[in-house]
């Protein structure tokens, strides 16, 4: 797998204040972590950060990062990213230095195909786990899984064991453990409820006041 450059600057500034000047000037604030080594402190344009997980390996991309006037790249995959509350843009991105040829524990999306045969007869899609753990190489490990629902049926469930998981990779999951299941909408099916009294109670025909016909 072709691994994706990225340039990054490193950065001595710390601190909310110039944080938020980096991102004023189109900038990313991250760090770059490795086993038993100093994290490293960088901003990288947040264009090309957008650039190098728009591959077809997405956020699970190795990165070969370049800091600049430095000739050594450090493969490195993306840890983890925060957005901006309001805006919704990336805000800071942290980074994990990786050996090639040592497996990883990562965490990969669920992709859904397809239109189930229960909730095309008005049943509700009721998804329990959107992504899994695996473990395996760095560059064996896919953007997502690919789950095709089209034969699920109302009342039918789908567990982590019917994922089709790539030969290279292991589940750290219970394969037991629920990913979705086809439910009836609440409500659905129940019997109109009649009230009991007026289940029970007869009809009266012809009743009088109270007294009525009595001798005076």
């Amino acid at each position: 797998m072709e691994r994706v450059q990225l340039i990054v600057t490193e950065r001595d500034e710390r601190g909310g204040r110039a944080m938020s000047r980096l991102r004023r000037q189109g900038m990313i604030p991250g760090v770059l972590y490795g086993a038993g080594k100093a994290a490293l402190a960088f901003s990288v344009d947040a264009h090309a950060l957008r650039t190098a997980m728009s591959t077809d390996t997405g956020r699970h991309a190795v990165l070969n990062v370049v800091f600049e006037g430095k000739k050594r790249g450090h493969s490195a995959v993306i840890k983890e990213i925060q957005l901006d509350r309001v805006k919704h843009i990336v805000s800071h991105v942290d980074l994990h230095e990786i050996h090639l040829n040592e497996p990883i524990e990562t965490k990969i999306t669920v992709q859904l195909e397809g239109t189930a045969k229960g909730v095309k007869a008005g049943g509700l899609l009721d998804i329990t786990l959107w992504e899994v753990g695996v473990r395996g190489l760095p560059t064996d490990i896919p953007e997502h899984l690919t789950l095709d629902v089209s034969e699920v049926d109302l009342g039918q469930v789908l567990r982590v064991k019917d994922l089709v998981i790539p030969k290279e990779l292991s589940l750290l999951e219970d394969p037991e453990e629920t990913v979705l299941s086809i439910i009836l909408p609440r409500g659905a099916g129940a019997e109109e409820e009649v009230p009991a009294a007026a289940a029970s109670e007869p009809e009266l025909v012809g009743k009088g006041k109270e007294g009525e016909g009595a001798e005076e």
